[in-house]
């Protein structure tokens, strides 16, 4: 996702931090790159325009030009003018309405309507508790209606039984009346698309919105379909009375156009983005963390998020009483490679930390992707419990039968033997310093933030931020965070 306007935007500002001064003549030419990158991101011409000269305005003025860091303050402008492009505060559903809540998707056939109602249910039922219902009110697509019921049993949501025969606005009726009696919060109503925007669309929409009355209606639109997806929704927008966009494919989407455009053009909210193929692939769209993404800030707070809802509390309690004693073993490991698995992987991963750019980019060029963890947990597979338990019994031999086993060679069981060891050893350096309580008693009232300045900008192989190669007194490494490996770039390198 912004993959490649990332990559642009990186190069012009990193060499605009690199200079001690800047010039007006050096503002104006980096707002070209700018301009140019946005274009080429598929970003609607008018709303390049007004990007550039708001940024250029602010940009050019004397408190920037003259600031002891002027380069920090240009990408602070340009990221705070990209959060107003794209909407500035998330925009979260209203259902601030006595229920059943409707919520009605629309848009054209393809878009991933059916599939982003079951996400957005599954989402609703598991994040806020509640009570949902959904309803296919397509009777044109074949096996539309199948299909919902079957996505529905996959998420545990209710689906309306189907009734052969009925018409769009007969099911939404039958909806709203079976809602009232099992006391549903939310009702999700699935309409029908088309090839393209015609008027007999929109007058089922009409229809169906006038006997539902719904409080949100929801346009899911395709991402890559770039500049089009933009014409849909302001199509749609001028007929029914949306609020608010579901960006679907966001992860195919290396230019982002769509997303950029969305709001300046339409004026209605990106609410969501579907980020895979997974029925849990979907998130809020955080105009403020996008932003921070498409400049290579990172984003911690989503990374958190991941962290929190992939980490089972049980494995997390056993894991802190290991560490506490300084323990660490083959199983640990096995469990926090999983967990950097169910919180997206190393790409994903990789992208949100801050500093982690160009070690995305490495894994990309060296074609190293999320199987390098699948390779590593079937290594730690075919080792025997024992084995598992103490992997200083890992002689030639064992180690020549466990690579067999796990498909692999030699050399990558010795890698994740050296991985493993490192971090055992940081396990001991921790309960030296009194455990993970003397952990944060080392970096003060202060925080986190306070103890690695520049965690933004510089982080350091196998680290992160200001502590070069996540550092320890004693040139240990700090524990994953979330989960995650802490020596992460070293795995990368030795890959």
């Amino acid at each position: 996702m912004f993959d490649s306007l990332s990559d642009r935007l990186s190069g012009v500002f990193d060499r605009l931090r690199g200079r001690g001064a800047l010039t007006e003549d050096d503002v104006r030419a980096a707002m070209r790159e700018v301009r140019i990158a946005l274009l080429e991101a598929d970003v609607a011409l008018p709303v390049v325009r007004r990007f550039i000269d708001a940024v250029t305005e602010q940009a050019i003025g004397q408190q920037v030009l003259r600031s002891v860091t002027p380069g920090q303050q240009v990408v602070k402008i340009v990221h705070d003018a990209l959060v107003e492009m794209l909407g500035g505060g998330t925009s979260d559903l209203d259902l601030a309405a006595t229920p059943p809540v409707v919520i009605m998707m629309v848009g054209l056939q393809g878009s991933g309507k059916t599939t982003s109602t079951a996400k957005i249910g599954k989402l609703l039922k598991e994040k806020q508790g509640k009570k949902v219902l959904m309803a296919s009110l397509d009777v044109n697509r074949p096996a539309a209606q199948e299909q919902l019921a079957v996505l529905g049993g996959q998420v545990g949501v209710a689906t309306l039984p189907i009734v052969p025969g009925q018409q769009p606005v007969e099911i939404a009726n039958r909806a709203i009346q079976a809602a009232k009696l099992q006391a549903i919060d939310v009702l999700l109503l699935d309409t029908a698309g088309r090839l393209h925007v015609d008027q007999a669309l929109m007058d089922e929409m009409k229809a169906v919105a006038a006997v539902s009355s719904p409080r949100e209606t929801l346009l899911v639109v395709d991402s890559l379909t770039g500049q089009d997806a933009v014409n849909v929704a302001q199509s749609f927008a001028g007929e029914v009375p949306l609020t608010g966009v579901v960006l679907t494919r966001m992860d195919g989407d290396a230019r982002g156009g769509a997303a950029l455009s969305m709001r300046a053009v339409t004026g209605k909210p990106i609410k969501f983005a579907a980020t895979g193929e997974k029925l849990d692939a979907i998130e809020a769209f955080h105009p403020e963390r996008v932003a921070s993404r498409i400049l290579g800030m990172g984003d911690i707070v989503s990374m958190v998020e991941k962290a929190a809802a992939a980490v089972e509390v049980e494995e997390a309690e056993k894991l802190a009483q290991r560490m506490a004693k300084g323990e660490f073993d083959m199983n640990d490991l096995r469990t926090q490679l999983r967990q950097m698995q169910r919180m997206g992987g190393l790409g994903a991963l990789a992208g949100m930390m801050p500093g982690m750019k160009k070690a995305k980019q490495a894994m990309a060029a060296s074609g190293m992707d999320d199987r390098v963890l699948l390779h590593m947990d079937a290594i730690i597979g075919s080792m025997t419990p024992k084995e598992r338990a103490k992997p200083e019994l890992l002689n030639a031999k064992r180690k020549i039968r466990v690579a067999k086993g796990a498909g692999m060679q030699v050399q990558d069981v010795n890698k994740l033997i050296k991985m493993h060891q490192e971090m055992a050893r940081a396990m001991k350096q921790i309960r030296k310093m009194g455990g993970l309580k003397g952990l944060a008693a080392m970096f003060g009232k202060g925080g986190l933030g306070a103890a690695m300045p520049g965690l933004d900008q510089q982080a350091g192989p196998g680290g992160l931020g200001g502590l070069p190669g996540g550092g320890l007194p004693g040139g240990g490494k700090l524990p994953g965070l979330g989960g995650m490996p802490s020596n992460l770039g070293d795995l990368l390198k030795r890959k």
